[in-house]
Order: structure tokens, then sequence, then C-alpha cells
């Protein structure tokens, strides 16, 4: 947290001190679907660089890489447990916006952010806690550092499909995979954005080649946006992996790791959700 702290921080003492009243950290809020399009209210806050991405890694709790770099291009936020849900909200697509009302900086245009980490300030029953860049998009024009420094507002949001244009699903094999063990980060799926389950198939050799076994078998949320598999026996590649998200739509890439796959590297599919 950065200009925000002292805030967060206050909101934080107020909250322990009403706990036993309200039921602070004992509330569970449900998380808003991908299907609901109404404003909802929430608190804004932000942390890291002013014209920055959040985290000084340019990561976060999802386990994206790169946030700073388009398509996220900084405009990302760590969300509460409603929002982040444990990691299977990581990826979503947000509209905010905060009112003149809110404050007199902001501007009211809805900007789109997408959920990259996580928080667990107990200020709000929904809480954003927004890079430096996406707090200051909510400003008018010449205004962001001035909404910026109110350190948090109040704001609202709703979901909505995220749209990767001209990208496909991609998965990027983790350091540390191995044949035995494949951990895999999915990025850049339209729609949901989100993943809630990825299953994995092998190969095995048929007529000179190596063909899928026909046998889904499922990963394990590992963290963040990050499934992984434990085997009891070496995996062969090429290796297809099967996409579940919120609303329970299904994508397959077939063989999307290739046969010489590495750890550490990024393999983009041919596929994307519609």
């Amino acid at each position: 947290m950065a200009s925000s702290s002292i805030a967060v921080a206050a909101a934080l003492i107020l909250c322990i001190l009403v706990a036993h009243a309200h039921g602070c950290y004992a509330k569970h809020h449900a998380a808003p679907s991908a299907a609901n399009s109404s404003w909802l209210d929430a608190k804004a806050t932000w942390y890291g660089a002013p014209h920055g991405a959040g985290p000084d890694d340019n990561g976060g709790a999802c386990g994206f890489k790169n946030v700073n770099l388009p398509p996220f291009s900084s405009m990302t936020s760590c969300g509460n447990q409603p929002l982040f849900k444990d990691g299977k909200g990581c990826g979503s697509c947000y509209q905010i916006r905060c009112l003149k009302p809110d404050h007199p900086a902001c501007s009211g245009v809805p900007k789109t952010v997408i959920i990259t980490d996580m928080n667990y300030y107990p200020v709000s029953r929904y809480h954003f806690d927004l890079s430096g860049t996406a707090f200051g998009a909510m400003a008018k024009d010449g205004r962001n550092d001035e909404l910026r420094h109110a350190g948090m507002i109040n704001m609202q949001f709703k979901r909505v499909p995220c749209q990767y244009s001209g990208l496909t699903v991609t998965f990027h094999v983790e350091e540390g995979s191995n044949p035995f063990y494949m951990a895999i980060l999915v990025e850049y799926e339209n729609g949901d954005g989100d993943v809630n389950q990825l299953d994995i198939m092998e190969s095995r050799p048929n007529g000179g080649k190596m063909a899928p076994t026909g046998q889904w078998v499922p990963m394990k949320e590992s963290w963040g946006s990050i499934w992984r598999m434990d085997a009891h026996h070496p995996m062969k590649a090429p290796f297809s992996l099967r996409i579940t998200n919120e609303s329970g739509k299904t994508l397959v890439a077939e063989q999307v790791i290739p046969i010489d796959w590495k750890p550490n590297k990024t393999y983009s599919s041919l596929v994307q959700f519609h």
C-alpha cells in the first residue's frame, strides 16, 4: 500500500472496534457473477507506484507476469475475498467508476480492470485495492494525482466480459515443472476471464506419432491462476488442456504443450472463448 495506507489502517482500526457488533471478520459475501450487470458499491484504495501496475515485481497473487505490459497495461487490482475467491477470481474483469459525490476529481467514466492480486483488509463488503494507474484512471483529465491523493474513496463496479482482442488463450509452464510435476498458468481468456477447473490429457504413441489418450485428468489449483498435476509416472507430451470457466463453459486446447516443452516458457493456443 502506498499513499492509501493511512486510510486503510484507519478503516481497519474502526472495523476492529465494531467487529462484535457488525461481524466484520465473520461475514462472507457472495461474489458478483459473470451474468450480473448492475452497478454495486465498493471501496477503492491504491498501492504501489502512482503510475505503476501495483506490485513491485509487476506480478501479484494470481501468478500473472508483466502486468505492466499489454494486455493488462497496469489496469489491475487486488480483490478482497468476494472478488479474489481464493484464486478463482483471478483474471475476472470489472468496470469501475467513481462519481462526483464520491470525490470532486471523479470523472464518472467507466474503466476496465482485471483482478491480478488479493487483499484482506476488511474495509468494505467489496474492496478494490487498485494499481496507481487504475485508481488515477477514474479521474477527470489532469486530476489523476488529486484523486490518488484521496487515498480511499467510494466507487461503483460491475462484472463485465473480458475481451482480449486478437489474442488466444495462453499457457505458461512454470519453473520447476518436470515429467512428474506440471504447473501451468492460464492467461487471456475472453468472457468470464477466470478458471474454475483445468484438466490435462497426455499423449501416447499411435502409428508413429503421439496422439491424445482420450482421458482427461483434473489438475489441482496450486495458487492464483496456476494449476498443477502431481503424477506417479513420467507424463508424456504433447499435453492437451481443458478449461472450465465460472459459467460452466469449456474450452479445449488440443496438444497445446508440445513434446519438447520446457519450463518457464509460454505456449499460445489456437482457441479462445466466444
